[in-house]
């Protein structure tokens, strides 16, 4: 999640997460502290992502099912 005021280096820090292989999440949100406008833009990284659904899908598979709706 990055965050900061609306300005150019607020929008440089994303388009590099970008070059680097993250992608979006959700849109953007702004708010304002009484003069500055605040920015705020999730970025996710697609192969973290993909590693971490392999990793609970095989914790699922090692566990033991009785038959009864629990594990």
């Amino acid at each position: 999640m990055f965050t900061g005021p609306d300005d150019r280096a607020f929008c440089e820090r994303v388009s590099a997460a970008l070059a680097e292989g993250y992608v979006l999440h959700g849109s953007p949100a702004a708010t304002s502290d009484g003069g500055t406008v605040i920015v705020a833009q999730a970025v996710v990284l697609p192969a973290a992502i993909a590693s971490a659904d392999a990793a609970v899908a095989n914790a699922v598979d090692d566990l033991e099912f009785d038959g009864g709706g629990h594990a």
